[in-house]
């Protein structure tokens, strides 16, 4: 089964005026996405720089005639990558179309050479989410600042998406034992080629350990203390392999809003896995999945338009909290708290509604159907309200 990309609209339309880079974990699609593209246009070549022939035909510049699309793939493991590319673009931008895809930050490996400001627009490709799952290629309404539209959400495409994940192999396959072959391998593969070709990594067991303790983690503020006492690793280390871990598309760090009106805990950012399945308990690996649902809107939000978005949470230092908080232009947007079952209205999220002026507050629960208002809390079953996101 065939699921448009959510990306392919605007990546497409990006193209005929600038370079565009795609970014995200491995095996989340790029490659196929790019394939996609390239297979609308009239010539093009896909070269992948892992592979040895494509290394030379890219470094000799070797590309097809007239109008046409080069698709560059893992690009950003040559160290002079960015000089050479704006080169490359700045003698042919008139006749070929660059699109350049990979599976780090290719916004923090850009190293030597000349900027490529403005000769690029940069997307994060994020697995596959309940509307996206479900084939919804309705046009996006989101608009920050304004109220989420609820749609009616799909229980059993949330269901396989907490069994299974959103990246399309284990996903599509809904199959535990083909789930568990891929997240074994593709912890390998990212362990033995990600890092190895990225990162000046020495102890890579250690680094190996804190992946295995970071999924009990998840959902918690992460104390790097608590970390470095179990790996025995100083705490320099550890901030250097969370680091990579990010840059790397392995986890994501949101980190607690910061308001005069809240006294927060500055310091203590919670981590979450790009793979949630990987989660054992099923809370966290319901707000791990929530968690990403709202990242991909606010990527999709700053990559295509340009808007100030982002996510946090909420914590005081009297333990009150909020799982995510969405801010348009700094501004509190969407508060939401995610439940398992619970429908009692959090009394955390009438605090900070009030204390914050939020306007739209949410508890999105993972197995009830009740949908009602509460003191200005909405509560709605979790399918749904992840029906109006991305």
């Amino acid at each position: 089964m065939a699921i448009l990309r959510y990306l392919e609209p605007p990546v497409r339309d990006d193209l005929a005026e600038k370079m565009v880079f795609v970014a995200g974990p491995r095996q989340v699609g790029k490659t196929t996405l790019a394939q996609q593209i390239l297979a609308t246009a009239e010539r093009g070549v896909y070269l992948n720089w892992d592979n040895r022939d494509d290394r030379r035909t890219i470094r000799a510049a070797r590309w097809p005639g007239g109008s046409s699309m080069v698709v560059l793939d893992e690009l950003h493991k040559w160290r002079g990558w960015k000089g050479w590319l704006k080169g490359e673009y700045d003698k042919h931008r008139r006749t070929t179309r660059f699109l350049v895809t990979g599976s780090a930050r290719l916004d923090e490996y850009r190293r030597g050479g000349d900027s490529l400001q403005g000769r690029y627009h940069h997307y994060r490709l994020h697995p596959f989410s309940l509307r996206e799952a479900r084939g919804d290629h309705r046009s996006n309404t989101v608009v920050p600042g304004k109220e989420l539209s609820i749609r009616t959400g799909s229980t059993d495409t949330l269901a396989a998406l907490m069994e299974y994940g959103g990246f399309p192999e284990p996903f599509l396959a809904h199959s535990a034992r083909t789930h568990r072959r891929w997240q074994r391998e593709r912890l390998e593969r990212f362990f033995r080629e990600e890092v190895r070709d990225l990162e000046s990594v020495r102890d890579l067991s250690s680094l190996q350990l804190l992946a295995d303790l970071l999924p009990e983690r998840v959902a918690s503020p992460l104390s790097l203390n608590a970390l470095r006492e179990d790996i025995e690793a100083s705490h320099r280390a550890l901030t250097h392999w969370m680091d990579i871990f990010e840059r790397l598309y392995y986890v994501v760090r949101i980190r607690p809003f910061e308001a005069r009106r809240v006294r927060g805990l500055r310091k203590m950012p919670k981590a979450y896995l790009w793979d949630w399945s990987q989660v054992p308990a099923r809370g966290p690996r319901f707000e791990n999945l929530v968690a990403l649902h709202l990242l991909k809107l606010c990527h999709f939000l700053q990559d295509r338009d340009g808007f100030g978005v982002e996510l946090s949470y909420l914590r005081d230092r009297t333990g009150r909290e909020v799982d995510f908080l969405i801010t348009a232009d700094r501004r509190p947007w969407v508060a939401v708290e995610a439940k398992v079952s619970d429908t009692a209205i959090d009394p955390d999220l009438k605090y900070f509604r009030e204390r914050l002026k939020i306007p739209f507050v949410y508890q999105v629960v993972l197995e009830g159907t009740r949908d009602f208002v509460e003191d200005g809390v909405r509560c709605l079953p979790a399918a749904d309200f992840l029906a109006a996101l991305i």
